[in-house]
């Protein structure tokens, strides 16, 4: 038995004819007498008493009708029901820090809305505090550093490893260094992202395991903001060396010992997986895992 066999017998008893039936259906008559004598044939039950001017459903044809017709509603119920769910299409919520937009975005998302039809919703978070709501599922994964303390805790892939660079414009004095350490930055005015970022809690840390504290200028959330305060040349900043700058208004100044970190997805451990998400995960991987 199948869906198309019940449309056409419930069509013929809609008409009571096969020939109007098959008018109504574009179809031809034959296609339907074989289907209703499939039907007869698979149930052992005679669906018709046929007359000279019409046809006229039998005892058990009737009930057999009653039950075809309800389940042929309950089946567009739940194609309608189905397709609504496709046409809205909850998206895949992602935590990244607003530094990293810059290196990721939106190279990435375009590149997966053209394999994949589910949206990103992203939202600008330090990668510590991404973590925690990602463990809270009130988010469901996060593209960020992966230098966290519990990482253990999560699924995750690595996705690009990178090093910390000093910044600052061409008219700062130490702009013609090919190299500086930690030491000879203690007393430099620095400017460094917002207290809970992965970026400035290594920076700090890297300073105090010297004995140093850093003179911090200002904690800032845009980078946009800060390129801004490096162009008078009085300050400096610890980035990433794939962010990108404008190379003819600011130099990147190795720093040495090289100070790595790591960016990457991470998601919660032991749930289900949507398939937008698990799609968003395989073509994480396969676009950037080596």
């Amino acid at each position: 038995m199948t869906l198309q066999q019940l449309t056409y017998f419930c069509a013929v008893c809609r008409y009571h004819s096969i020939v109007r039936a098959a008018k109504a259906l574009y179809i031809s008559q034959p296609t339907i007498s074989t289907a209703i004598h499939e039907l007869e044939k698979e149930f052992h039950i005679s669906l018709f008493l046929h007359t000279p001017n019409r046809i006229h459903l039998t005892e058990e044809g009737a009930a057999f009708y009653e039950r075809a017709n309800d389940l042929l509603q309950r089946a567009r119920n739940m194609q309608e029901e189905f397709s609504q769910a496709a046409l809205s299409v909850r998206p895949i919520r992602v935590g990244i820090p607003p530094i990293l937009s810059t290196i990721f975005l939106p190279a990435l998302s375009d590149a997966f809305e053209a394999v994949c039809p589910v949206p990103l919703e992203l939202s600008e978070c330090a990668s510590h505090r991404a973590a925690e709501l990602v463990q809270e599922e009130k988010l469901d994964i996060l593209l960020g550093n992966l230098d966290i303390y519990n990482l253990e805790q999560y699924h995750y892939y690595t996705m690009k490893e990178d090093h910390y660079v000093y910044c600052v414009s061409k008219n700062h004095p130490l702009s013609h260094l090919t190299s500086v350490s930690l030491p000879a930055l203690s007393e430099e005015t620095l400017l460094l992202f917002h207290m809970d970022s992965v970026q400035t809690l290594t920076i700090t840390a890297a300073f105090r395991a010297l004995g140093l504290t850093p003179h911090v200028k200002l904690y800032l959330s845009q980078l946009t903001t800060m390129m801004n305060y490096l162009e008078s040349g009085r300050c400096g900043a610890f980035l990433y060396s794939s962010i990108p700058i404008d190379e003819e208004r600011f130099v990147r100044i190795p720093v040495t010992p090289e100070i790595s970190t790591k960016f990457g997805i991470l998601w919660k451990k032991g749930i289900f997986l949507p398939h937008g998400l698990e799609e968003f995960i395989r073509f994480v991987k396969r676009r950037y895992v080596r």
